[in-house]
């Protein structure tokens, strides 16, 4: 028997998403995001790479900027006022010490009480296989928390550790534990993802309904939180 989801957390103010390219937020957690933002908390996001690897038919040096301002019009929409990028190559990510660095050093910039990531797992829900960019990143998100904790760990950086992660949730995940009641936001976040258009054009998917796809998804989800559209999440201890 699958066990109901329960309520995400909400005594946070400020929560920063790592994740690794345009769009992952999009397809995880942006109506999520929508909700938060509309109750007064600050979300701000951190994104590996500028996604110049996510359209066959144009060149990296060409999609970049096009994937990078689409993500800042989709953050808009949810209430997000800040995205960086780290500039990681899109698709070659490596797990390893530059990547936990540059993560731990946007954890103490932004100083989050809840820190999101992308689904860092093997498979997706649907068993198709992860791709190497999001378990990559999503790995040494969880690393990254302890380690912008640490004083001595990248002591090089001229920020101040930060220990005040207390909540860790993983968007997208195949082993979902908590929720939230997406019914009021649930239209901003399919708007949200609606903003990459390239890339969704990209995607060659004739006939790809956002709208009714995400909303059978929130529908399913609810299932298991009382019945009302949701977004899950994976809590993970800190």
């Amino acid at each position: 028997m699958t066990e109901d989801l329960s309520q995400m957390p909400m005594d946070w103010e400020r929560a920063l998403a790592v994740v690794a390219h345009p769009d992952d937020m999009e397809f995880g957690a942006a109506s999520a995001v929508a909700s938060w933002t509309a109750h007064g908390k600050s979300v701000s996001y951190v994104l590996a790479t500028r996604g110049e690897a996510g359209i066959d038919g144009l060149a990296p040096e060409q999609a970049a900027p096009v994937r990078e301002a689409e993500q800042r019009a989709s953050a808009a929409i949810v209430g997000v006022k800040t995205v960086e990028f780290l500039g990681f190559g899109d698709g070659v990510i490596e797990y390893g010490l530059p990547l936990r660095r540059d993560i731990a050093a946007a954890i103490r910039r932004h100083r989050p009480e809840l820190v999101i990531s992308f689904n860092h797992h093997e498979y997706f829900t649907s068993g198709r296989l992860n791709t190497p960019d999001h378990r990559h990143v999503g790995r040494a998100v969880l690393d990254a928390v302890g380690d912008a904790g640490n004083r001595w760990i990248f002591p090089d950086s001229e920020l101040d550790p930060w220990q005040g992660v207390r909540y860790l949730a993983v968007a997208n995940s195949p082993n979902p534990t908590h929720a939230v009641d997406v019914t009021d936001s649930l239209e901003a976040g399919i708007d949200s993802l609606q903003a990459h258009r390239a890339y969704i054009e990209g995607l060659n998917m004739p006939g790809f309904d956002v709208r009714g796809a995400f909303t059978t998804i929130a529908r399913q989800t609810g299932e298991r939180f009382g019945g009302r559209p949701a977004v899950s999440f994976e809590m993970l201890p800190c």
